[in-house]
């Protein structure tokens, strides 16, 4: 024993132990950094996250406008979409007023006038809009456009043409406003070409 304390033995060398501590040091820093980069990356996630929130939000609010804007267009379309009608409608209305104030002093010839030149305004009015009149007499029975009030048998009309129309139809653009109503030709009765007239 030379009084000096011995170094325990431990099976590796001075270097050994350094360069293991160095490891140590290195798995901690490492480690560290990994932590930061966790919470750097968890930050950027959330921060997209946020943004995203954000740009539903703005689309949910976008989407809620253009469903009230939709709404409000639909609904002054039902309100208004007559005003064009009414407006050409109003000369037809003053039309029959002018025509009512002057029947206290008119002839019947000049009420008749009068009469004649409002319904051609009318009617000019109603084809304006694509309103067309139906007044099938002397064509052939369309039950989709007419209807039949009764069936009259003619030896000088082929069957099923209209003899007579009670009252004129009317479609708007191709499609059934009403139907016009009609009498429509049917066969004579077996063993008479023509009706009786009752003369001697």
């Amino acid at each position: 024993m030379n009084g000096q304390a011995e170094r325990p033995e431990t099976g590796f060398s001075e270097q050994e132990a350094e360069d293991a501590a160095g490891v140590e040091g290195d798995a901690e820093s490492l480690e560290g950094q990994q932590a930061t980069g966790e919470a750097s990356e968890i930050d950027a996630l959330q921060a997209r996250a946020d943004e995203n929130w954000d740009k539903y939000l703005r689309a949910i609010a976008e989407l809620e406008n253009l469903r009230k804007r939709a709404s409000r267009d639909v609904e002054n379309a039902r309100k208004y979409s007559l005003e064009p009608f009414a407006r050409e409608l109003l000369a037809v209305r003053d039309s029959l007023e002018m025509g009512l104030s002057a029947a206290t002093e008119a002839d019947v010839e000049t009420l008749r006038e009068g009469s004649e030149a409002t319904l051609k305004l009318l009617s000019s009015t109603m084809e304006q809009f694509g309103i067309a009149e139906l007044n099938p007499e002397g064509e052939p029975f369309d039950p989709e456009q007419h209807e039949a009030m009764m069936m009259q048998p003619s030896a000088e009309t082929e069957p099923g043409t209209v003899l007579t129309v009670y009252q004129k139809g009317y479609a708007l653009n191709g499609r059934l406003l009403r139907p016009a109503r009609v009498v429509v030709a049917d066969s004579p009765p077996a063993g008479k070409d023509a009706p009786e007239t009752g003369g001697n």
